[in-house]
């Protein structure tokens, strides 16, 4: 028995020394977007024959017994604190995701954390190849599934295929005619009511009962009291929900129970609050309706998986910000959730010139099926191949660590 015990014991110190993460690239690269112009809006605005350019993060894993991890996306501004992070990373488990969890909570404690997300994603990959199996496996959900989508827009502009409330309404009746389930308007950034009313009300006529309908002010909104009459619009149009309606940032708990309790529509917030302890205080202070999870911002899979058990616990249900891979195979394993953000998307369907994908994988707005809903990949880890010679070919920086 003892030398049965002291066997296992070796294989597992062996298996654990294997996976010990040995080498950790980060790349910085440009990505060319057509159609889009980030000169109005940062957040982009539907522009017909606009060039513009991004910078784009993607990072691979590599384990001393050869196995591999890979992820692109997230923000670029989180160079700093990724590099940072890689250095720590060295040697440790590639399995142990709690305690990579741990570490970047800790290291990264005076920072957002957002730096970790693309390394837990990529270790979820990892680990997914590693079995054999896709990622939605490993959480327990069904790869099979179909995720009802909201086609999600870029802002409103001066110019461009969004520039008032009636394009607003063209452009949801043609993603109705698309399939997707629901739309969900960005407004104008000036900080003025006018046109966010005029168009949340032209959609309720237009599309109102046909799709489910969301308002996101993305925080442009200066006033609470721009915020309540936005609201009330909202109610009157029938809106499914009203994101971060003014410029607190999504933060005060107290002014959105206030909001909450003077306007019919649900309030979903989240997307500003880092941590699941930071979000449970949010919760638990009747500060929103919905929660807000992301891969790429609340430490990867890990922490989103974290959130979604949050929401749940509380009866509440949660909703993904943006789109992805690690996104969609983490709602195909979440109970209490209602659709995948396609984002962000307009009439004149801009977006990057060249995929990072090198594979059918697609977050393009005529991708969506004829059920208004979205795959998950269903190949081994996230399922995806990306396009590594792109990356190389437009590179900004490029740091090894190991």
């Amino acid at each position: 028995m003892a030398d049965l015990l002291e066997a296992t014991n070796h294989r597992v110190r062996h298996r654990r020394k294997g996976a010990a993460i040995s080498k950790v690239e980060l790349f910085l690269f440009h990505q060319d977007i057509r159609d889009v112009s980030f000169e109005a809006s940062p957040g982009g605005i539907d522009m017909p024959d606009a060039a513009s350019r991004q910078l784009r993060f993607g990072v691979t894993i590599t384990t001393r017994d050869g196995r591999h991890g890979e992820y692109i996306g997230g923000r670029s501004n989180i160079w700093m604190q990724a590099r940072f992070l890689a250095e720590r990373m060295l040697g440790m488990n590639a399995f142990g995701r709690e305690q990579i969890y741990e570490l970047s909570r800790r290291d990264l404690r005076k920072e957002d954390r957002i730096g970790a997300c693309a390394f837990d994603n990529a270790l979820w990959d990892l680990a997914g190849k590693s079995a054999g199996v896709p990622v939605v496996k490993l959480l327990g959900g069904d790869v099979e599934s179909r995720l009802p989508a909201y086609a999600s827009t870029w802002f409103g502009g001066e110019e461009g295929g969004l520039s008032t409330p009636d394009q607003f309404a063209d452009f949801a009746e043609e993603c109705l005619e698309l399939g997707y389930r629901g739309f969900k308007m960005h407004g104008w950034t000036d900080g003025d009511t006018q046109r966010d009313i005029a168009a949340i009300g032209e959609l309720g006529r237009r599309v109102g009962g046909k799709m489910a309908l969301m308002h996101d002010s993305a925080c442009h909104l200066k006033t609470f009291g721009d915020a309540l009459l936005v609201g009330r619009a909202c109610d009157e149009a029938g809106f499914f929900w009203f994101e971060d309606p003014y410029s607190d940032g999504g933060l005060s708990a107290h002014a959105h129970r206030r909001l909450r309790q003077m306007i019919k529509t649900p309030i979903l917030l989240g997307e500003h609050v880092r941590g699941v302890e930071a979000m449970a205080n949010l919760v638990a202070a009747d500060g929103t309706d919905f929660v807000r999870a992301d891969p790429d911002l609340d430490i990867g899979i890990t922490g989103t998986m974290k959130l979604a058990a949050l929401a749940e616990a509380f009866g509440l249900d949660v909703e993904l910000h943006g789109a992805g891979p690690a996104h969609r195979h983490c709602m195909a394993a979440i109970r209490n959730t209602n659709f995948y953000e396609l984002g962000l998307v307009g009439p004149s369907r801009g977006g990057p010139l060249t995929s990072i994908y090198a594979c059918d994988y697609s977050d393009a707005l005529d991708a969506v099926g004829d059920d208004g809903c979205f795959a998950v990949p269903n190949g081994p880890g996230l399922g995806v191949a990306y396009n590594w010679e792109h990356v190389r070919a437009n590179l900004v920086e490029h740091v090894v660590v190991q």
